[in-house]
């Protein structure tokens, strides 16, 4: 939003604040993204693809001799190298910087694992790490829980362990260093208790809206979560004071989202622009050990929408190519296309597990600011042989009952 409005002549100044954790750690300029989020995941999941694709390697004919393992520290130092140059990089473009008392995000405990969790085990597990997973009720809050459970069986059969139903109930320190983890499975009622070396909290985070003084500017927030109540134009209860991204409710903590939005914003400010930001339709990936992409609504959410005789699914079963040779098992691999059932069949959401699911997700994510329908899916000519070709060509409904899986190349 600074950036957009500096180049549009206005007058910024960035209040930018990181309250350190209790180990005392903080992180430089680009926020929760750059430094703590979607970069270095994204970057320790490619250190995971590359462990998982020099066992594929042998089956292509490379010869390695000798055994392959992980060194930690040479990947975390490469990582973080990148990520201070990307806090250099904002540094330089902004027009004004104070460092005062302010942070709107902050690290803290609420009850609800999700993505983060399942995408910090998916690399842990594919460095060599021995990791499990503590789930309290299901995995992937919010998603299509077909695709979730699609996403945590490739992990289970990848090497990742799953606690299911439990909830920690204490956490001591032995004398050894090892973590001694206590905890109650909500189904049985059960007590169990394992050791681990490190724990780590993925379990979401919340709003730190009480230490701006909100309350004495009279900005209204919803009491359970502590986010701003926004309008469409991202404007609060209060005039001239706005918010966007993760700190406000209802809207998707996604960073492209914010930075989107921030954009909109200060191009209305400036007097360039109405268009208000489009929240509808906002594609995401899952950064697992197999990916998930998805654009639109699930299954769940347009059958309570348009009811269950109101949609119409397509959906394949299909082998990526590279999982051939390599003889990797694709049982998980899978797309789902959710459609109107009647008139044009407007396509209401897209799923896809698999390779690279993020890039074959935004290209489809346009069509759906066009207003994409089943018919312009089958019009469209795939490119073979890909992962994504397999999108065009789902023809099988599940009314139909009928086998799924692509068969041929």
């Amino acid at each position: 939003c600074s950036k957009e409005a500096a180049q549009l002549g206005q007058k910024v100044a960035v209040l930018d604040y990181v309250e350190p954790s209790a180990k005392g750690t903080k992180w430089g300029l680009g926020g929760t993204c750059v430094n703590v989020g979607c970069i270095p995941k994204k970057l320790m999941h490619q250190a995971a693809l590359l462990g998982t694709a020099v066992k594929d390697a042998k089956k292509y004919g490379w010869q390695i001799s000798g055994t392959v393992c992980h060194d930690w520290p040479t990947m975390a130092e490469a990582i973080q190298n990148h990520v201070r140059s990307l806090n250099w990089v904002t540094a330089d473009w902004l027009i004004s910087l104070l460092y005062l008392l302010i942070s709107l995000m902050m690290f803290h405990l609420v009850n609800c694992y999700s993505d983060v969790a399942l995408e910090c085990a998916g690399f842990l597990t594919g460095i060599g790490l021995d990791t499990t997973v503590m789930v309290r009720s299901i995995a992937l809050r919010g998603f299509d829980q077909q695709m979730a459970g699609l996403v945590t069986d490739y992990m289970e059969a990848y090497g990742t362990k799953f606690a299911w139903k439990c909830v920690p109930k204490r956490v001591d320190k032995l004398s050894s260093g090892a973590l001694q983890v206590t905890w109650t499975n909500t189904q049985t009622g059960a007590e169990q208790k394992d050791t681990y070396d490190s724990l780590l909290w993925a379990v979401g985070r919340a709003p730190e809206t009480k230490a701006l003084g909100l309350d004495k500017l009279g900005i209204q927030l919803n009491k359970e979560t502590g986010k701003l109540i926004v309008g469409a134009d991202e404007s609060t209860s209060v005039p001239n004071i706005y918010a966007f991204g993760d700190i406000s409710e209802g809207r998707p903590e996604l960073t492209p989202t914010a930075i989107k939005a921030g954009k909109l914003l200060a191009r209305r400010l400036a007097g360039q622009s109405t268009e208000l930001m489009d929240y509808d339709n906002v594609a995401t990936t899952v950064f697992t050990p197999l990916e998930y992409g998805c654009v639109g609504l699930s299954e769940e959410e347009a059958e309570k929408r348009h009811g269950k005789d109101g949609i119409e699914i397509y959906h394949a079963f299909y082998k990526p190519l590279e999982f051939t040779v390599a003889e990797r098992d694709a049982s998980q691999c899978y797309i789902k296309v959710v459609c109107e059932r009647g008139g044009d069949q407007k396509i209401l959401g897209l799923h896809f597990t698999g390779p690279n699911a993020g890039e074959v997700t935004q290209g489809f994510a346009m069509g759906f600011q066009c207003g994409a329908t089943y018919s312009h899916l089958l019009q469209t000519v795939g490119i073979h042989p890909t992962c994504a070709e397999e999108v065009v060509k789902v023809s099988i409904t599940k009314r139909s009952g009928l086998d799924a899986t692509v068969t041929g190349c």
